[in-house]
């Protein structure tokens, strides 16, 4: 059983080293990828990387689906109190 989670753990950091090393290669190689690709290539890795350490390495994979719900409705509010400051800026 532990070496099973040794396993799952191990790929998974092994996942976030390579989801970070995408964004070198997004902006390094620029005659592969656009600007707007390679940010939007990094946007969607970011966004993997945050549901494998929230999901993973904060153990919420394994919690009730009610605490799940909870983050997932703290993460909206926080969205939209995000485009609320940016719309008052401007």
């Amino acid at each position: 059983m532990a070496s099973d989670s040794v396993k799952l753990y191990t790929a998974i950091y092994v996942a976030l080293v390579v989801l970070a090393f995408s964004k070198f290669i997004f902006f390094e190689f620029d005659q592969l990828f656009t600007y707007q690709q390679a940010f939007a290539g990094t946007m969607v890795a970011a966004a993997i990387k945050s549901v494998l350490i929230v999901g993973y390495y904060q153990h919420l994979r394994w919690e009730n689906r009610s605490l799940t719900y909870l983050m997932l409705l703290a993460l909206g509010l926080a969205l939209l109190l995000m485009a609320a400051a940016t719309y008052s800026i401007t």
